[in-house]
Protein backbone atom coordinates (compact mmCIF):
# COMPACT_ATOMS: atom_id res chain seq x y z
CA UNK A 1 0.00 0.00 0.00
CA UNK A 2 1.07 3.55 -0.72
CA UNK A 3 -0.46 6.64 0.81
CA UNK A 4 -0.15 9.88 -1.11
CA UNK A 5 -0.78 13.39 0.20
CA UNK A 6 -0.62 16.42 -2.09
CA UNK A 7 0.05 19.97 -0.96
CA UNK A 8 1.06 23.31 -2.41
CA UNK A 9 -2.04 24.26 -4.32
CA UNK A 10 -3.63 27.67 -4.08
CA UNK A 11 -4.58 30.82 -5.91
CA UNK A 12 -2.03 32.44 -8.20
CA UNK A 13 -2.14 35.12 -10.86
CA UNK A 14 -1.56 34.30 -14.49
CA UNK A 15 2.15 34.20 -15.23
CA UNK A 16 3.01 33.06 -11.73
CA UNK A 17 4.47 29.79 -10.47
CA UNK A 18 3.52 27.09 -8.01
CA UNK A 19 5.24 23.96 -6.80
CA UNK A 20 3.05 21.06 -5.80
CA UNK A 21 4.34 18.36 -3.50
CA UNK A 22 3.19 14.78 -3.06
CA UNK A 23 4.40 13.03 0.07
CA UNK A 24 4.38 9.24 -0.11
CA UNK A 25 4.43 6.65 2.62
CA UNK A 26 4.39 2.90 2.48
CA UNK A 27 6.65 0.78 0.32
CA UNK A 28 10.03 2.08 -0.91
CA UNK A 29 9.27 5.18 -2.91
CA UNK A 30 11.77 4.43 -5.66
CA UNK A 31 9.92 1.22 -6.53
CA UNK A 32 7.00 3.24 -7.88
CA UNK A 33 6.72 5.30 -11.01
CA UNK A 34 4.73 8.43 -10.30
CA UNK A 35 2.48 10.74 -12.21
CA UNK A 36 0.47 13.94 -12.01
CA UNK A 37 -3.00 14.30 -13.41
CA UNK A 38 -5.45 17.15 -13.33
CA UNK A 39 -9.19 17.56 -13.52
CA UNK A 40 -10.84 20.81 -14.46
CA UNK A 41 -14.47 21.49 -13.51
CA UNK A 42 -16.85 19.35 -15.56
CA UNK A 43 -13.94 17.74 -17.40
CA UNK A 44 -12.29 14.32 -17.34
CA UNK A 45 -9.13 13.71 -15.35
CA UNK A 46 -6.17 14.04 -17.68
CA UNK A 47 -2.49 13.16 -17.74
CA UNK A 48 -0.01 15.92 -16.97
CA UNK A 49 3.38 14.31 -16.40
CA UNK A 50 5.06 11.10 -15.27
CA UNK A 51 8.44 10.02 -13.96
CA UNK A 52 10.11 6.64 -13.58
CA UNK A 53 11.04 5.17 -10.23
CA UNK A 54 14.65 6.23 -10.44
CA UNK A 55 13.76 9.59 -11.91
CA UNK A 56 15.66 9.08 -15.13
CA UNK A 57 12.70 9.10 -17.50
CA UNK A 58 10.02 11.75 -17.68
CA UNK A 59 6.99 12.29 -19.88
CA UNK A 60 4.80 15.33 -20.35
CA UNK A 61 1.64 16.12 -22.21
CA UNK A 62 2.81 18.06 -25.24
CA UNK A 63 0.90 21.22 -24.38
CA UNK A 64 2.72 21.59 -21.04
CA UNK A 65 6.28 20.90 -22.11
CA UNK A 66 8.56 23.74 -21.18
CA UNK A 67 6.25 25.08 -18.45
CA UNK A 68 5.88 22.10 -16.10
CA UNK A 69 8.51 19.77 -14.68
CA UNK A 70 8.14 16.66 -12.52
CA UNK A 71 11.16 16.12 -10.27
CA UNK A 72 11.20 13.59 -7.46
CA UNK A 73 13.35 13.22 -4.37
CA UNK A 74 13.48 9.55 -3.44
CA UNK A 75 15.41 10.28 -0.26
CA UNK A 76 12.48 12.42 0.93
CA UNK A 77 9.75 10.18 -0.52
CA UNK A 78 8.37 13.20 -2.31
CA UNK A 79 7.20 13.97 -5.81
CA UNK A 80 6.93 17.51 -7.10
CA UNK A 81 5.26 19.37 -9.91
CA UNK A 82 6.90 22.68 -10.73
CA UNK A 83 4.48 24.84 -12.68
CA UNK A 84 5.66 28.05 -14.32
CA UNK A 85 4.00 30.68 -16.51
CA UNK A 86 0.63 29.56 -15.26
CA UNK A 87 -2.47 30.28 -17.30
CA UNK A 88 -6.14 30.40 -16.31
CA UNK A 89 -6.69 27.18 -18.24
CA UNK A 90 -4.34 25.43 -15.82
CA UNK A 91 -7.02 25.80 -13.16
CA UNK A 92 -7.89 22.31 -11.92
CA UNK A 93 -7.60 19.85 -9.09
CA UNK A 94 -4.19 18.24 -9.35
CA UNK A 95 -3.70 14.62 -8.31
CA UNK A 96 -0.55 12.63 -7.80
CA UNK A 97 -0.62 8.92 -8.45
CA UNK A 98 1.64 5.90 -8.06
CA UNK A 99 1.90 2.83 -10.20
CA UNK A 100 3.54 -0.46 -9.25
CA UNK A 101 6.79 -0.85 -11.10
CA UNK A 102 9.42 1.66 -12.07
CA UNK A 103 8.38 2.35 -15.64
CA UNK A 104 6.61 5.67 -16.10
CA UNK A 105 3.04 5.45 -17.37
CA UNK A 106 0.82 7.97 -19.06
CA UNK A 107 -2.57 6.26 -18.86
CA UNK A 108 -4.81 6.99 -15.90
CA UNK A 109 -5.99 3.39 -15.62
CA UNK A 110 -2.41 2.15 -15.12
CA UNK A 111 -2.11 3.90 -11.77
CA UNK A 112 -2.87 2.03 -8.58
CA UNK A 113 -2.81 4.67 -5.84
CA UNK A 114 -4.11 8.23 -5.78
CA UNK A 115 -3.88 11.22 -3.53
CA UNK A 116 -6.86 13.32 -2.54
CA UNK A 117 -5.98 16.18 -4.86
CA UNK A 118 -5.03 19.81 -4.39
CA UNK A 119 -6.80 22.77 -5.97
CA UNK A 120 -4.89 25.13 -8.24
CA UNK A 121 -6.67 28.28 -9.33
CA UNK A 122 -5.06 30.71 -11.78
CA UNK A 123 -6.67 34.13 -12.03
CA UNK A 124 -6.45 36.27 -15.15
Amino acid sequence: QVQLVESGGGLVQAGGSLRLSCAASGRPFSSYAMGWFRQAPWKERKFVAAISGGGFSTYYVDSLKGRFTIPRDNAKNTLYLQMNSLKPEDTAVYYCAATRGVTARIRLEEYDYWGQGTQVTVSS
